[in-house]
């Protein structure tokens, strides 16, 4: 219990993943291993003793727990706080949670089935062989795979055939869309994870950074678990093996394109071909789409009809909703279309233009033949529109991209997306969003090639990337309105004087719901050379990565920014600032993803870059984001030196220059980040000095003061005071941090403020204090949806009333 305590702590502190409470307990632990070293097991020392560094490798966690055991043995004391201490740090590992605070997770991750879904009655009694075999490989899932083109209904068959035995995973069902149609367009495992692990019952803030992490958690969490897990559209067999869940009695079902080689070979994974329906099974699938309102048909043109379209789902399924919709159109015409007698697709366009040859040759695949003949049914606004939005691979369409993409308003984007969903070329995915087939959406940008050409598909491109600047910015300004940041994006924005305290986790939400559309964006942009935008729209989702992580799409869009800020600089209007700040920023993606030594480099990059066009501001802000690293990794003199220099940079700014406004804040908090570096190292008179000082000049800033930094310090100086014995003054300090949090609005701060008074009320024995301190965080917990400091807390609290 204590290597996990160690492991748990160290590496969520160094994430940042921990939050508050994981920076307590890691300093702590500091503590504890310092007081060790020095031979004085009963109280804090004064200096003089080596001072421990952070463990970060296995070996060096093994020695620090055997270090807390063997001193425990030698003293009561001692192994009363080392008790308390792997107690708390229980509550911070993901492992223990899902297992206690979210026992009740089952997700149903599964998308609805389709109404007219049809057949395939041999895939539902194929996988359930393969579940009630008795000969199985022990310990491992069952893994059946369906193969077959792009189309062929693979997604419909997995789907129906989960639903249909969901009844034997009582455990849940997940359910990913890999996008795995292009290696471009194929998402990342680690995202696949991060959504799973939360849905089975992880708090947001303690899902890993880094994939071996989430990967380990993840078995972790399916171990003991019934679980059906579809996966569907693989790219490949690496997209699929870290998403393997660890029991035997889970069924992972994959769809995919392409044939299973490793999962076969080293996970026993059975496959099975999907071919086209059967001619009875097409005619009846495409007769329920176009709907009983059609007037009955011979069987004969049915047929045709079914015929035309090869027996492939995605055909049949686009044929009968233009049929269904477009009463002009009988079976007679639609059957001459797919056969190619007639004036149909294979001689004429939708303008009656001829058709070249080789576009007649492609015309045996029945897929494009049918998305042809919708295409030529369409008006030509709607043509227009349909090229327009799949000028890009968007995850999904929304009206502000369409509208954008389109150049129309978004009241007319609506009813045109509506109309593309009527006749299956679109699919609605949720309110106001949709998602083309890739196989449609090839057809749509294969159009736009040849009707538009590239400079206008550019276009379209540049003013989507325009229009999701202009939300990311306006939402992030929302969401920490008083950080400095660079970019005209930020221009003109304000708050509104009578602003609802809940604004900026509403603004929060609007960027989770919009957060793969924003990475599309950068990846969009960058392609098409637009570096202005690629680097603003990077500046634009600082917040939503601060506050929420996504650390792999983090480091992919804020590696596009730092090229393409350095392309920007070398053009005559680039902002030489730019570049510094890309690096920075991803500097803190590499930490949220474990990787330390590479967010080193990155802010080495970022300073060296802001030091050399002048940029005092921003090499402050690397110079302080490097004391801060140096802070996690228990280097606490390395960290009050780097946060003295930055201090030095910033008297460097003249009046006028740029970041002046911002210098009193800035240096405010490194004033907070100094006295913390000094609490560390137990020069606790210094460091109450520093804290004091901060706290005068928070409260000097202009407009009323910045309450909840001054809230923040009071924080640390009860901190503080604890760390040097005095538990009633740091209690004082922590009465004005619970007013100053009260004040600030700031809910989750207040209950860690609560739970920090409650424990000085702990350690001065005020049991009825403690508790009611600990009852008031619970509530504040739960209203912030914190499920990790609620259930730590009310385990407190059990332990109280015992």
């Amino acid at each position: 219990m204590a290597l996990s305590a160690v492991s748990t702590v160290v590496s969520g502190a160094v994430s940042g993943a921990s939050g508050e409470a994981g920076r307590r307990l890691s300093e702590r632990l500091y503590d504890l291993l310092s007081r060790g070293r020095s031979g004085n097991n009963s109280g804090p020392t004064t200096g003089g003793s080596p001072h421990p560094t952070l463990p970060g490798t296995e070996s060096e966690q093994t020695a620090a727990a055997r270090q807390l055991l063997e001193l425990s043995r030698r003293s009561p004391e001692f192994a009363r706080e080392v008790t308390d201490w792997v107690r708390e740090a229980a509550w911070l590992s993901p492992r223990t949670v899902p297992a206690v605070a979210h026992a009740a997770s089952r997700p149903q991750m599964l998308p609805p089935t389709t109404a007219v879904f049809t057949d395939r009655a041999e895939v539902l009694a194929w996988l359930t062989g393969l579940l009630d075999e008795e000969e199985r490989p022990p310990g491992a899932p069952v893994v059946a795979v369906l193969t077959g083109p792009g189309g062929i209904g693979k997604t419909a068959a997995a789907v129906h055939c989960a639903t249909a035995l969901r009844e034997r995973f009582p455990d849940g069902v997940l359910f990913a869309d890999l996008k795995g149609a292009s290696a471009g367009t194929a998402l990342q495992p680690s995202d696949v994870l991060a959504r799973f692990l939360e849905r089975l019952g992880v708090p947001r803030a303690l899902v890993p950074g880094d994939e071996a992490r989430q990967r380990d958690l993840y078995r972790d969490c399916t171990a003991d678990r019934r679980l059906a897990v579809v996966l569907d559209d693989a790219h490949d067999d690496a997209q699929v093996v870290p998403l393997l869940p660890a029991s035997p009695e889970c069924l992972v079902l994959v769809t995919s394109r392409y044939r299973p080689g490793r999962l076969v070979g080293e996970h026993g994974a059975r496959p099975y071909p999907l071919g086209p329906l059967s001619a009875e099974d097409a005619m009846a699938l495409v007769r329920r789409v176009a709907g009983r309102d059609r007037p009955a048909a011979p069987d004969a043109v049915v047929r045709a009809v079914a015929d035309g379209t090869g027996g492939i789902p995605l055909a049949l399924c686009t044929t009968g909703a233009g049929l269904a919709v477009r009463h002009q159109l009988t079976w007679e015409r639609v059957a001459q279309r797919l056969s190619g007698r007639g004036q149909g697709i294979q001689g004429q366009d939708r303008e009656g233009t001829a058709v070249r040859e080789e576009d007649r040759a492609a015309s045996v695949d029945p897929v494009r033949v049918v998305q042809d003949a919708a295409y030529a049914e369409l008006t030509p606004g709607c043509a227009a529109f349909y090229r327009a939005i799949a000028v890009w691979p968007w995850p999904t369409v929304t009206v502000r991209t369409a509208a954008h993409a389109a150049g129309v308003q978004e009241d007319e984007a609506r009813g045109l997306l509506e109309e593309l969903a009527r006749v299956h070329l679109l699919d609605e995915v949720g309110e106001e969003r949709y998602r083309f087939h890739d196989l449609t959406r090839a057809h749509a940008h294969a159009l736009a090639e040849a009707e538009d050409g590239h400079a206008r598909m550019a276009a379209a491109v540049r003013r989507v990337a325009v229009a999701h600047l202009r939300f990311a910015a306006g939402a992030d300004f929302r969401v920490m309105p008083l950080r400095w940041r660079l970019g005209p994006a930020y221009r003109g924005l304000v708050l509104p004087e009578h602003r609802d305290r809940a604004d900026g986790r509403r603004a929060l939400d609007e960027l989770r719901a919009e957060r793969e559309n924003l990475a599309a964006v950068v990846r969009a942009a960058a392609h098409h050379g637009f570096d202005d935008l690629v680097w603003q729209l990077c500046e634009a989702l600082w917040g939503l990565h601060l506050l929420l992580g996504f650390h792999a799409q983090w480091i992919d869009t804020h590696l596009l920014g730092v090229e393409a800020a350095r392309r920007h600089v070398a053009q005559e209007f680039g902002d030489p600032r730019s570049v510094g700040r890309m690096w920075s920023q991803l500097a803190f993606g590499y930490l949220g993803s474990g990787r330390p030594a590479d967010a080193e480099h990155a802010l080495t990059q970022a300073r060296a870059a802001d030091r050399a066009c002048g940029h005092h501001r921003g090499e402050a802000t690397a110079v302080e984001s490097l004391g801060l690293l140096r802070l996690k990794q228990w280097e606490f003199v390395a960290a009050q030196a780097c946060f003295e220099e930055a201090q030095e940079v910033l008297r460097r700014i003249g009046p006028g220059e740029d970041g002046r406004a911002d210098v009193p804040r800035a240096m405010a908090l490194l004033a907070h980040h100094i006295g913390r570096a000094q609490t560390r190292q137990r020069q606790f008179p210094a460091a109450v000095t520093r804290l004091n000082d901060a706290l005068a000049q928070f409260r000097r800033l202009p407009g009323g003061g910045d309450t909840y930094n001054a809230g923040r310090v009071y924080m640390s100086l009860g901190d503080a005071h604890l760390d040097a014995g005095d538990a009633e003054q740091a209690r004082v300090c922590l009465d004005e941090a619970v007013t100053a949090m009260t004040e600030a609005g700031a809910g989750l701060q207040l209950a860690d403020a609560l739970e920090a008074r409650a424990r000085c009320h702990r350690l001065s024995e005020r049991r009825a204090e403690e508790a009611e301190d600990l009852r008031t965080a619970a509530a504040h917990y739960e209203t912030n949806e914190d499920d990790l400091g609620l259930t730590r807390v009310r385990t407190r609290l059990t332990e109280l009333t015992a």
